[in-house]
């Protein structure tokens, strides 16, 4: 798993200068550096959380999670059975 905190996707990777350049989640507008993880498209950054909820919806909107995605889901959330 990458340490870095923002992957980019589709785009050339930059020479890393040794500061850190603030990206910012499209979806709720926080910095990478408030976040696990942010992923950059081209024009468009989504971090974890707002990825997890999307991921959530998604999943909860057919009503009936798989058990592998309700693990998941449970994992993220915090939730233990």
């Amino acid at each position: 798993m990458s340490k870095e905190k923002v992957v980019s996707l589709g785009a050339k990777r930059k020479k890393e200068t040794g500061e850190e350049n603030l990206v910012y989640c499209s979806f709720c507008g926080r910095p990478n550096t408030q976040v696990f993880k942010m992923v950059q498209g081209p024009g468009v950054n989504i971090c974890s959380e707002c990825t997890m909820i999307a991921v959530q919806y998604l999943i909860l909107n057919d009503r009936m999670p798989s058990a592998e995605a309700q693990q998941i889901l449970d994992a993220f959330w915090g939730k233990s059975k």
